[in-house]
């Protein structure tokens, strides 16, 4: 215990301590704390979908259908009907044969990993890939070998290396990294794992809603559906929902749902949150042009922000930002600070990626 008060008493002396501050009110790129409303900058809401009246809609009447809990895991009692449908249409959606919904992102990457691959195998990761990838990958006992950020030369270097020592090999990445905001190059990526017999898994959880036609994602942006062997995501940024997702192929899905111990040992979705989920991926179906809406909102978001004296439009757009504190010296603190006059909160936030660490050679 006394380790454990030594460890809060050094962030809290670096200012690095996290706390819990609770807001009493939000809506889309707004949050209220202390009766004062704030623009938030921090929220992965990017299309304002969490308050669209078709998913509180869809999520009222599973409630008053269903109730409030699914009441079980889904190989007991709680698979419901509507579970098969978003599956069914999340499969259509990323131009795979099969899906299988989890209860987190984070829940699916620490199932997925440990199930399809063990002692034997190999895992090849961005740098940059996000905590619940690496956690997945640790929880496997996989070897764990992390390539150079976006550097497809530095995989196939270390592919030509490690390959050949092992069983299976997965290449891992996100397609849009969260906190540096750009997009790995899928298409080499995908060319070396053809190459050396790999498969390749690709978290778009970024993606999902704002990029390639119908919001499918970038692994469709770039004419690669079908052809990418695990394509994980969620619900919960531009779809507004809950819950996340991996499309794969019929046998992949059915292996996880005998092995995955993250969805074999969970109470399924509430069927509120499913149905919400279903009417968000209606709505990217119906064609709504989410990308240039993603991608051009942010530049008048701060121009509008600036005229009220907060952030430039440039710094606002290039800046990841949440509700948090960061050491005062630091820009994106002294940002926080001008914020905090004009209403407008863009605090630093730290890194998803886990403990830092460096490229294998």
């Amino acid at each position: 215990m006394e380790d454990w008060k030594a460890f809060l008493a050094e962030r809290e002396r670096r200012q690095l301590l996290r706390r819990l501050v609770p807001s009493s009110g939000r809506a889309p790129a707004l949050a209220v704390r202390d009766g004062r409303e704030y623009v938030d900058f921090s929220s992965n809401d990017y299309l304002g979908l969490s308050s669209h009246p078709a998913l509180v809609a869809a999520a009222r009447e599973a409630l008053d259908r269903f109730g409030v809990g699914s009441g079980a895991s889904r190989l007991m009692s709680g698979d419901l009907a509507i579970h098969h449908e978003l599956e069914d249409g999340v499969a259509a959606f990323k131009g795979c044969e099969a899906a299988l919904v989890f209860n987190s992102g984070y829940q699916a990457n620490t199932g997925i990993l440990p199930a399809l691959f063990g002692r034997r195998d190999a895992i090849f990761a961005d740098q940059l890939c996000h905590a619940s990838q690496l956690d997945g990958a640790l929880l496997s006992r996989a070897r764990l070998l992390r390539f150079r950020h976006n550097d497809p030369e530095h995989l196939e270097r270390m592919l030509v290396k490690h390959r050949g020592a092992f069983g299976r090999a997965l290449v891992m990445t996100e397609s849009v990294f969260s906190m540096d905001g750009d997009l790995a190059p899928l298409a080499p990526l995908l060319a070396a794992c053809r190459r050396h017999r790999c498969l390749l898994m690709v978290d778009e959880a970024h993606a999902t809603g704002v990029f390639g036609p119908q919001g499918r994602g970038c692994v469709e942006a770039e004419g690669l559906a079908g052809q990418v062997d695990l394509v994980m995501g969620t619900f919960s940024k531009a779809l507004g929902g809950f819950g996340a997702y991996l499309a794969a192929s019929r046998t992949v899905i059915d292996t996880l749902v005998n092995t995955a111990r993250s969805f074999i040992y969970s109470t399924a979705l509430p069927p509120p949150v499913i149905a919400a989920d279903l009417a968000a991926l209606r709505l990217c179906l119906a064609g709504r042009r989410a990308e240039r809406i993603y991608c051009d909102g942010p530049a008048r978001f701060g121009r509008r922000c600036a005229r009220r004296g907060g952030p430039s439009a440039a710094r606002a757009r290039s800046s990841p930002s949440s509700w948090g504190r960061a050491p005062s010296p630091s820009p994106s603190r002294r940002r926080s600070r001008a914020g905090d006059s004009s209403r407008c909160r863009c605090a630093p936030r730290r890194s998803p990626k886990g403990r830092p660490g460096s490229a294998s050679p």
